[in-house]
């Protein structure tokens, strides 16, 4: 059993550019440095993205607890939010120090909050100001630098208007381009039903990936299954799951086999096994149990004593003292079925 690294920020030896065929999406107060070592453990591939982090809060606030995290989470991305080039390529260049393997600009969360602050979704409506963003901060690293946005918001939701996006913000020297396959609608809808309401639309995301063949395209929106994910690949480059990996994290087990047809795949025990040192490290640093294991608790989803691995942990994580005896003692709820 490897013990895991220290949280660090160094750089480590040069990495190659990440194989994007399978990731999982930035996710707001989901994809923690917990969440994502753990779904690291369940996949040695998959291309693992933090949550989206402003400009304004790594340049004025504590930027170590922004991006810190365990060198074993590579290949890692950090999400940008900002609109801002300057502020933007500052804050690319902070995640090339401290050894991220890509920068993603968010162009697709919908929320008023960052609608606000030019973030976000509302950025659709100015491919010129995307373009220009993407290009300072591709000019001052060496890591990739790719954008994450929508089929479209509010009235401009044309496939017309959606490859004319593309096309402008493309001259940037952008080469990655996922798309989640739904318009946003900035009034009127929050945003959780932003994730659902708005009816998603694979084929433009095909005819994008037609039109721009030398643009490496990812597609991410209501993909639930591996074998939903390897029909999407018949279409475009890679394919970006979000609640779904988030909720059903053990959908993710057989995804190193996109990238290796013989690779092993971990039970659900042997993944829990492997998470016990990290808890206990993460515990010894003052970590409150609860803020690790509310990441584990769809990964019995489905299983004979799930429901009873859920209820134990979110009854007990919680409480004072609480330590890596209690996730055990919620596994032994799974293994008595």
């Amino acid at each position: 059993m490897k013990t895991p690294a220290k949280t660090s920020h160094s750089p480590a030896t040069p990495r190659n550019t990440p194989d994007r065929r399978f990731s999982v999406a930035p996710m707001m107060e989901w994809t923690d440095r917990h969440c994502r070592y753990f779904h690291r453990i369940i996949s040695q591939n998959a291309v693992l993205y933090t949550e989206m982090v402003t400009t304004g809060a790594l340049i004025h606030g504590d930027r170590e607890r922004f991006l810190q995290y365990s060198q074993q989470e590579h290949p890692l991305a950090l999400q940008l939010g900002g609109s801002n080039p300057e502020d933007l390529t500052t804050c690319t260049q902070m995640a090339e120090e401290f050894g991220y393997d890509e920068v993603n600009l968010n162009v697709g969360c919908p929320s008023d909050r960052v609608q606000n602050n030019m973030i976000g979704a509302c950025l659709m409506a100015h491919p010129g100001l995307v373009a220009e963003c993407l290009e300072k901060m591709q000019s001052a690293v060496s890591i990739p630098v790719t954008v994450k946005h929508r089929l479209g918001i509010d009235d401009m939701d044309s496939y017309e208007e959606l490859h004319h996006f593309v096309s402008i913000v493309r001259e940037s020297g952008c080469k990655t381009f996922i798309i989640h396959a739904r318009k946003a609608i900035l009034q009127g809808l929050s945003p959780k039903e932003n994730r659902d309401i708005p009816p998603l639309n694979y084929d433009w995301v095909y005819q994008i990936k037609q039109a721009f063949p030398d643009l490496e395209v990812l597609i991410n929106g209501g993909i639930k299954t591996l074998d939903e994910s390897k029909a999407h690949l018949q279409h475009v480059d890679g394919v970006m799951i979000g609640r779904e990996a988030y909720h059903n994290p053990y959908m993710m087990a057989e995804v190193d086999k996109l990238y290796n047809p013989d690779a092993a795949v971990k039970t659900r025990l042997e993944i829990i096994e492997q998470m016990y040192p990290y808890i206990e490290e993460q515990l010894s640093q003052g970590c409150y149990l609860g803020h690790i294991t509310r990441h584990l608790l769809g990964l019995f989803h489905g299983q004979p004593g799930g429901r009873q691995f859920r209820r134990y942990l979110s009854e007990n994580a919680h409480k004072a003292g609480a330590d890596v005896d209690v996730l055990k003692h919620a596994v032994a709820k799974v293994a008595a079925f």
